[in-house]
């Protein structure tokens, strides 16, 4: 990919685009044969492909006020992988603050995204997104 800093402005774009809350940018950043895994066993948890992810994005954004928000704060860059802790805010239509922490993993080729590795408070995914 290049240098370290190309690979932080590419996962930096692709947040910032994530950031704005349309699906069909944010996968136009990614591979064709991309893949974005979100750690245990919540309803959003599991393997998805470029298609499925953006119909993740779809259905995230459609319950929130506005997009979630991604703010990377720690790095850690080698070669085409690049380590992310990053926060995150959104509201939903009910009233709750979406308020996660996360540690990602993005893996690069060619200036784009070519799979995600989510680690996140699956217990505040939960009860923000699905608990009644």
């Amino acid at each position: 990919m290049g240098s370290k800093e190309q690979a932080r402005q590419v996962v930096t774009h692709f947040m910032d685009v994530f950031s704005g809350g349309d699906a069909a940018a944010t996968t136009a950043l990614m591979t064709d044969d991309a893949t974005w895994w979100v750690a245990g066993t919540t309803q959003l948890s599991g393997l998805y492909d470029k298609e499925a992810f953006a119909k993740l994005l779809g259905s995230v954004n459609d319950v929130c006020t506005g997009p979630i928000k991604l703010m990377p704060k720690e790095w850690t860059i080698d070669g085409d992988r690049i380590a992310v802790e990053t926060e995150s805010l959104a509201h939903t239509k009910t009233g709750r603050t979406y308020n996660n922490h996360y540690h990602f993993l993005f893996l690069l080729r060619d200036g784009k995204v070519a799979g995600v590795r989510e680690y996140l408070d699956t217990m505040h995914t939960e009860s923000v997104f699905f608990a009644p």
